[in-house]
């Protein structure tokens, strides 16, 4: 028998463990909404699901657990306040919060624009136009998805102690400014869009190729992403939010083709393509037909349309790089970067060979963000490889190999310098 409550036991200790890595960003969201205050909700969390470790293995996890978590750090963040005796006008705002009865699903009166998921709206409530919109990212980021500094530091190519002076600004700024946690209003609404969809389209980028760890790919990331875009969409028809939801489906269609058994990455040209999920490629690719008939291109919309090229194409050698390198033009019109022009460096070199993508890439190495990417080195390796360069791109691959801090990707680059004869 109690081997019986030990293993039982262990169960319940590793389903938190899943349960904290899916859920308590959400937790975290909710606790911000109904105390005010960062600092407390976080503290709440940790509150929270340290009773569960307490509590659960002996008495049984809660049948709706969620709402269990987030009243438990809410109450204890309130018991917290009266003990300490101080921020009395936190008190106030948390125990005039309603029950939590909306938490566990029940239905409540809502204007057409409230959104109903607690992430989205702190999403909408970091990207107030009070503060700075690079640090609005940066916070959202930190805050609502969970993602570390670095990561966050390494998606906008800058240091990260750069990165950790936005986000305690953003959050200076949102306690002196008493910013609101509140839904926005129509006209609010569509003036946050952008910096809103920017944090997604982020947040599911470090998903799809993550910055750093064992893993090449972080699912959780990319189906949040994808869900909080699925829910924009249902609340307006703007077409760069169709976009940006066309561009995720159609990039996390090849999910199951972009990693070995292994959990090495697969790169595109070599990837199964009866892999590929033909659900995901069908809906992302009408979404974009939709768009394009509408003739509104944004920033998300040509990327899923380049997307949605290498999507229909049965092989690398069948995709048309021709209009990928015309499409990447234009993408480079709508927002300059010379991260877009990397990916037209290798897409002309697809089309008219590698010296002229080797060209494009040296010219983008004048930026000194460029000389910290480790892609534009691996891309370069790759070319001056294929060009038969062998001593220069052997040089190249090192670099991105002391750039690149991800596991898969730095396993890529030493079998690329193992072919190229280098141990």
């Amino acid at each position: 028998m109690s081997n019986q409550l030990a293993c039982d036991s262990n169960a319940i200790r590793k389903s938190i463990e899943v349960l904290y890595k899916q859920e308590s960003r959400k937790i975290y969201a909710t606790l911000i909404r109904l105390l005010g205050d960062f600092e407390l909700a976080e503290e709440a969390l940790q509150d929270a699901f340290n009773m569960a470790l307490k509590h659960w293995p002996t008495q049984g996890m809660p049948e709706n657990p969620v709402p269990w978590l987030i009243s438990t750090g809410r109450f204890k963040a309130i018991d917290a306040i009266r003990k300490q005796q101080r921020q009395r006008e936190k008190l106030e705002v948390a125990t005039e919060v309603d029950e939590l009865s909306d938490i566990a699903g029940q239905a409540q009166e809502q204007n057409a624009n409230v959104i109903e998921d607690d992430q989205l709206r702190l999403i909408f409530t970091c990207c107030h136009p009070a503060i700075d919109p690079k640090v609005q990212v940066a916070l959202t980021l930190r805050e609502v998805c969970g993602l570390t500094t670095e990561e966050i530091a390494s998606a906008f190519l800058v240091s990260n102690t750069t990165m950790a002076q936005r986000i305690v600004r953003g959050k200076a700024k949102i306690r002196d400014a008493r910013i609101p946690f509140e839904l926005p209003d129509d006209t609010d609404f569509n003036n946050r869009l952008d910096a809103v969809l920017t944090v997604i389209y982020l947040v599911f980028n470090e998903g799809y190729s993550a910055t750093q760890g064992e893993l090449a790919i972080r699912s959780e990331l990319t189906s949040e992403a994808i869900r909080l875009t699925r829910l924009l969409y249902s609340l307006t028809p703007d077409p760069e939010v169709a976009g940006l939801l066309a561009l995720m489906l159609l990039n996390d269609a090849r999910k199951a083709a972009r990693t070995n058994a292994s959990g090495d990455i697969i790169l595109l040209e070599d990837q199964d393509r009866s892999l590929w999920s033909k659900g995901m490629i069908a809906e992302g690719t009408q979404l974009i037909a939709e768009i394009m008939r509408a003739g509104e291109y944004g920033f998300y919309t040509i990327q899923a349309a380049i997307s949605a090229t290498h999507a229909v194409a049965t092989t690398a050698e069948a995709t048309d790089w021709s209009q990928i390198v015309e499409l990447y033009a234009q993408l480079h019109q709508v927002s300059p970067s010379p991260v877009i022009e990397l990916n037209q460096a290798v897409a002309i070199a697809m089309k008219e060979g590698p010296d002229a993508g080797i060209t494009v890439i040296e010219r983008l190495f004048e930026h000194k963000e460029m000389q910290r990417y480790h892609l534009a080195h691996a891309a370069y390796g790759e070319l001056l490889s294929r060009a038969g360069r062998t001593a220069s791109a052997i040089n190249a691959f090192k670099t991105a190999l002391n750039l690149t801090t991800q596991l898969p990707e730095q396993r890529v680059l030493k079998q690329k310098l193992l072919k190229l004869g280098e141990n």
